[in-house]
């Protein structure tokens, strides 16, 4: 499961388990220390709030290379792009300051770490076994030229699969940086599934964009979402030469949060 449904709100598993897990920290934070009033939560969410700074900045730092020529790129979190680790120990280091500090919060906030910690470090554990045990799905697909093929097909060199819609503003942001990493990647098969549409409308817009791209596939009853376990556009999956799931990202990508997602096949080829 890639995303959840939370009324008309779309959310990444990944990013609903991280807010899962400042609310558990948070809960068992306030019953520990509820009888001596000491509440850790706003500590908590200092902690969260830098941890969330450290990763992003990690993240820049890393693929800086991507940034330095639209240094705005920096602040838009929506590529998603993170670095995990580095967060997680800025967090933990203000996490000891504050225990060493204020003795009055020591068991109330260890213990809501603890908890917290539990959560994010068992769900991100399980969602990574459920993402990577996953193959890709067999679906009947037509080409831009009306040809029937099967997704299936494709296996044999590293996937990317990413699914979209003309009407869809992030899909159309991230389509350039999509284009351009087909050209400069032979050795991946880029695959771009609409989600709905017709091949007309479909056309159009690659025309007005000036996009030349290959393996424009048509999912004209978009079933190909619901089976990688996604709602929202755009989804991109990534898959081993074997048809093995290994990774996914859930909304708009940049040419950084691209580049973070593909060293997973090197990773893969490594194994």
């Amino acid at each position: 499961m890639l995303s959840v449904n939370l009324g008309p709100l779309n959310m990444s598993a990944a990013h609903l388990l991280l807010l899962t897990s400042l609310f558990v920290a948070t809960l068992v934070g306030w019953w520990v220390g509820r009888n001596a009033k000491s509440n850790p939560e706003n500590r908590l969410f200092m902690m969260f709030l830098v941890g969330i700074l450290g990763a992003r900045c990690a993240f820049v730092v890393r693929y800086f290379e991507h940034f330095q020529n639209d240094l705005w790129q920096v602040i838009d979190l929506r590529d998603g792009g993170f670095i995990a680790w580095p967060g997680v120990l800025l967090a933990l280091a203000l996490g000891v300051y504050f225990l060493i500090k204020q003795p009055s919060m020591r068991r109330p906030l260890s213990i809501a770490l603890v908890a917290g910690l539990l959560v994010w470090g068992s769900g991100t554990a399980l969602m990574r076994a459920l993402e990577q045990g996953t193959r890709l799905p067999q679906v009947a697909l037509k080409t831009l030229d009306g040809k029937d093929v099967d997704l299936s097909a494709y296996v044999g060199k590293p996937l990317v699969v990413n699914l979209w819609a003309t009407w869809c503003p992030p899909c159309r942001r991230e389509m350039p940086v999509l284009a351009a990493a087909q050209k400069r990647h032979a050795e991946v098969t880029f695959l771009f599934v609409n989600q709905g549409e017709g091949q007309d409308e479909i056309s159009r817009f690659l025309q007005v964009g000036q996009l030349n791209m290959s393996n424009v596939l048509l999912d004209s009853r978009a079933v190909l979402g619901p089976l990688v376990g996604s709602r929202a556009l755009p989804t991109t999956v990534f898959y081993d030469a074997q048809g093995r799931q290994i990774g996914s990202h859930l909304g708009e990508l940049s040419e950084a949060s691209l580049s973070q997602v593909l060293e997973l096949f090197r990773k893969d080829d490594k194994q």
